[in-house]
């Protein structure tokens, strides 16, 4: 809801109607500085680089205004101080609702209403520096009048037997996240705390209790995520190496970034380790009150595609705005190996949009889904033990063996253990669940995560 295409009817038609027109404002136009108009409004950049305006030519073929993207050029805003904006979208989340869906994903969800004042003009890039304000009011990020649409959109999921949900992509801070995820508004939001987390049993203690805190205190459910579509796969994050003076941190923080600055290379991946760390890690999420958020793919185990995507098959924005220092968040995005044979291994006729590497046939759904030790099954048989055994949103901390293991109790008696160490621990009396990792003469091996009932 931030952006259209430049091909959407509504901003064709923006370009054929004349300045001042009513199509034109659907979208944020401007015109330039300058004696002629030639300079943009402002010296805003663009997340993909380069400015945030980008000038049209007028139907008469003159250079005339400029238009808002917060993203790349082909993606123009919405003026949501437009009511036949907030019409239109009305519309469209009756539309889906009205067959069935279960709810909607935001975009940027804290991205859709602006204040372009002239007085913030003078900031070279109002894209970052959320300090400079006070909350609610940077002139792009997290506006408090952002949730007035989505309380618009609440009475809308309302109108439905159940009501809709909906969950916000939004990068703010853990205080501003509340608000997204209100039963007044959208009703959840991404909680990608544990997304820019390292391995670590102290990292994941206290975004688990911070997290839980936040979310007694809104009185709002929280959610957790490991993989998207803008970060490098976990199953890979977890895996990747020390090099040099670059340490764990460095490397896997903010989602493998550092990696793919580094240009993602395969051979500083060690994909074991990374697998049995992202099932741990994903068995233990799985055990935590809220919503647990699994991205395509990683029920497979699947690996992030690196440098051997060729350039001429990239497709990201990133990538070429900001070529020859980073590779892009197409490594992610590769289309889902279904089939172990096949030109797109299954994905559909002909090839896939994005090139396949040849080991994906080993992660094939038909490759796994008849193997009880794949990655596929184990999480067909942790996401219905999880709903079995998911109840009141409590979790009480359990003592461990050493700071490296992580245990809690849920209702009902059963343990979540997690040893991120590197030596086998004991687990307490009880019946074993399940485990991410077999255990090595019954002790919890390292890099992996056990269920029992006490």
């Amino acid at each position: 809801p931030n952006h259209s295409s430049d091909r959407h009817t509504w901003f064709q038609a923006a370009l054929a109607a004349g300045p001042g027109s009513p199509e034109r404002e659907r979208y944020i136009f401007r015109d330039g500085k300058g004696e002629h108009g030639e300079l943009p409004p402002n010296n805003w950049t663009a997340i993909f680089g380069g400015s945030a305006w980008q000038r049209i030519t007028e139907p008469d073929g003159t250079p005339g205004q400029w238009y808002f993207h917060l993203f790349a050029p082909e993606q123009p805003d919405f003026n949501w101080k437009n009511p036949e904006v907030h019409a239109d979208f009305e519309t469209t989340l009756r539309f889906w609702s009205d067959r069935g869906v279960d709810g909607f994903r935001i975009d940027v969800a804290h991205g859709l209403t602006k204040n372009l004042d002239p007085a913030f003009d003078h900031l070279k890039s109002v894209l970052s520096g959320q300090d400079l304000f006070e909350d609610g009011q940077h002139p792009i990020w997290d506006r408090d009048e952002v949730h007035d649409i989505y309380a618009e959109w609440r009475k809308i999921f309302n109108e439905y037997t159940p009501p809709r949900i909906a969950v916000a992509e939004a990068w703010v801070e853990p205080h501003r996240r509340a608000r997204y995820a209100s039963s007044e508004g959208l009703g959840q939001s991404f909680n990608f705390d544990l997304l820019q987390a390292d391995f670590r049993a102290a990292d994941f203690r206290k975004i688990i209790g911070d997290n839980l805190a936040f979310a007694a205190d809104s009185g709002a459910s929280t959610t957790w995520v490991f993989s998207n579509h803008d970060v490098v796969r976990h199953a890979t994050r977890y895996g990747l190496q020390r090099t040099g003076a670059q340490d764990e941190a460095q490397i896997m923080n903010v989602g493998g970034k550092q990696w793919l600055l580094d240009g993602g290379r395969q051979d500083e991946v060690d994909t074991e380790l990374g697998l049995r760390r992202a099932k741990a890690a994903t068995q233990l999420m799985l055990a935590l009150p809220g919503s647990a958020y699994l991205y395509q793919g990683e029920e497979l185990g699947l690996q992030e595609v690196g440098e051997e995507i060729a350039d001429e098959h990239r497709q990201d924005p990133a990538f070429f705005r900001n070529k020859g220092v980073e590779i892009g968040r197409d490594g992610c995005r590769v289309p889902l190996p279904w089939k172990s044979q096949g030109s797109s291994y299954g994905f559909g006729a002909g090839g896939s949009h994005l090139p396949q590497p040849q080991w994906f046939s080993r992660y094939a759904v038909d490759a796994q889904e008849q193997d009880p030790a794949s990655t596929l099954s184990f999480y067909r048989r942790a996401i219905p033990l999880r709903h079995e055994l998911q109840s009141a949103e409590e979790l009480a901390w359990e003592a461990s063996p050493n700071e490296h293991v992580l245990h809690f109790s849920r209702p009902g008696g059963w343990h979540s253990i997690t040893n991120f160490g590197t030596t086998p621990v004991a687990l307490p009396e009880g019946e074993l669940l399940l485990a991410s990792a077999p255990l090595e003469d019954g002790l919890l091996p390292a890099n992996a995560t056990a269920w029992l009932r006490a």
